[in-house]
């Protein structure tokens, strides 16, 4: 009897010295809720994660970049450049409480502000102007340059098909839409040239033959400006043509106190007057027929009257015409 009462005494006394609580372990914790099986966000598989992991995987899903066509290349653009925002956080929550095998959507946000000042930026970079075929003179002799169209980002119907791409959760957009701007001239709209050699007394009309060099059409011989009146050298237009001109005396002193002359056979401008935009100067035909070939005129340059009458038909306002001292 007294070694079962000694016995208890020695097992109270270890019970006493334990810690506390030792008796009583804490209890695990409870699991992580995760998302049950067969359970999608916008196509995305979220079985079995838990809340941080399925934000991860949704963040991931919508940040890809959106892919796009444009002048004939790919680019890409990621949705945060965009300022677009997933709403992932409701999306976890419901897929945590959603049953299993339930498909739910992500929700997306669009700033369409933001998502057109990208677009104008990008417009900045991309548009471009269509040039047209011009005239230019290459050793007297004038070509025509290629025409090129221009081209502009529609950024009304862009912006659209990107806000809908971002809200589907598309990422391959395809081709952005543009506008392909026509030049006004080609080479086969464009007119004739003149190309006038002063020194050489010589007029030739050439006429289009597509981009490059233009084909001489006809050969005139002029008069041009004596020494104290030279035509002018440069690159010109017609701006005026006018049938039977009335000829007023210009602001010189060699016309001080002439009076108008009206059309008829004494008209020093002949039949017919082709201005340009310098001075009073113009390609005309003359009642002196001696004075072609010769350094005769104040500056203008003068035809026969049948050859100025033919060129007249021939030419319009805007009519490049070369000018040059050879």
């Amino acid at each position: 009897m007294t070694a079962r009462l000694a016995l208890a005494a020695f097992v109270a006394v270890l019970v006493a010295a334990a810690p506390a609580g030792a008796q009583d372990p804490p209890p695990p914790p409870d699991p992580e809720p995760v998302v049950q099986a067969g359970v999608t966000v916008a196509g995305v598989d979220l079985a079995g994660m838990t809340a941080a992991e399925a934000g991860a995987a949704l963040r991931a899903f919508f940040d890809r970049p959106l892919v796009f066509m444009l002048q004939g290349r790919p680019r890409s653009v990621r949705p945060a450049v965009l300022r677009a925002r997933a709403r992932v956080g409701r999306a976890v929550d419901a897929a945590l409480l959603a049953a299993p095998d339930t498909a739910l959507a992500l929700d997306v946000r669009v700033r369409t502000r933001a998502l057109q000042r990208w677009l104008r930026r990008l417009a900045r970079t991309y548009n471009r102007d269509a040039v047209s075929t011009r005239a230019v003179l290459r050793d007297l002799r004038p070509r025509l340059t290629r025409a090129r169209p221009g081209r502009m980002l529609r950024q009304a119907p862009a912006r659209r098909e990107l806000a809908r791409a971002l809200r589907r959760h598309v990422r391959d957009v395809g081709a952005l839409p543009v506008r392909t701007i026509r030049a006004k001239v080609k080479p086969s709209t464009f007119g004739r040239v003149v190309v006038i050699r002063r020194g050489s007394k010589l007029l030739t009309l050439y006429r289009p033959a597509g981009a490059g060099p233009m084909r001489a059409q006809a050969h005139f011989r002029v008069a041009t400006g004596m020494a104290a009146y030279p035509t002018p050298v440069g690159n010109f237009r017609i701006v005026t043509k006018q049938r039977n001109p009335w000829w007023y005396p210009p602001s010189a002193g060699w016309a001080a106190g002439a009076s108008p002359i009206p059309p008829g056979p004494g008209n020093p401008l002949g039949t017919r007057w082709m201005g340009l935009n310098v001075g009073a100067v113009g390609i005309h035909g003359t009642p002196d027929a001696a004075s072609v070939g010769y350094s005769a005129s104040h500056g203008c340059v003068r035809m026969l009257i049948s050859q100025a009458e033919w060129l007249f038909e021939r030419v319009s306002i805007g009519t490049p015409v070369f000018i040059r001292a050879a």
